[in-house]
């Protein structure tokens, strides 16, 4: 069963829209669900809608400024969802820390990843359930301050992570998020097809029939932002086609 996982992109403490990996472009959050930009409300709002599972991009760790590690706090004590959270992870030391403060799972992100060794020490440290990683791509090519990684090809990384026990990744095509111009298709029929990891997309989702197409491929969950917030997603479709 597919997997819908409403997104919270936080910049600068507020919820921001985000739009092709161009964050100094960011404009605050315009949403049909919500009119606050605070985050706890944003959230509420998609646990009251019945989603079940949040996922967060802290935009400020991942640009190196802070962690909002009381943000992170505050969700976890208003909130009964499962949240999992990108925090610009670099080293074991800073997924502990982002663990501790009640997220239920940290995501590595290719984007701020130095060395496969960080995945394969957070596994040891903290177990497969609580560390996904996110393959982060931008023009077909793998984000990553690592040189190796970055000269890796998408699919050859994905076997990697799985070989060094990864169990879910997330393809988060940073072209196409908030773009609603379709998934790529391609490297993600490409990673199921080599892999037999659990996959999770992000970027470019536009309609429920471009869900349904995501479903009937075996992907296991999708994340979803601007097709909610404006509206080409309605929370009653998802439901009616048991996507929540």
């Amino acid at each position: 069963m597919l997997k819908t996982i409403p997104v919270i992109d936080v910049l600068n403490g507020v919820v921001v829209h985000a739009v092709r990996g161009q964050r100094e472009r960011y404009a605050p959050l315009r949403s049909i669900l919500c009119n606050s930009l605070e985050p706890l409300d944003v959230a509420k709002t998609f646990e009251r809608l019945g989603f079940r599972e949040l996922y967060m991009a802290d935009l400020d760790a991942i640009m190196g400024r802070f962690r909002n590690l009381a943000l992170y706090r505050r969700l976890r004590a208003e909130l009964s969802l499962n949240f999992m959270v990108d925090a610009g992870i670099a080293d074991v030391q800073s997924a502990g820390e982002v663990l501790n403060a009640g997220v239920s799972k940290i995501i590595i992100g290719t984007e701020t990843l130095p060395d496969f060794g960080v995945v394969a020490d957070s596994i040891r440290a903290f177990g497969e359930d609580r560390v996904l990683v996110s393959l982060d791509t931008r023009s077909g090519r793998v984000l990553s301050v690592s040189s190796e990684i970055r000269s890796m090809d998408p699919v050859e990384v994905a076997r990697r992570l799985e070989g060094l026990g990864v169990g879910q990744v997330i393809l988060l095509d940073l072209d196409r998020v908030g773009s609603e111009c379709g998934v790529n298709l391609n490297l993600l029929r490409c990673v199921l097809a080599e892999t037999s990891l659990e996959v999770l997309v992000g970027g470019g989702v536009r309609s429920i029939e471009d869900l349904e197409i995501l479903r009937d491929l075996g992907v296991y969950g999708v994340l979803l932002a601007t097709a909610l917030h404006n509206g080409r997603v309605r929370v009653e479709d998802l439901k009616l086609k048991g996507l929540i």
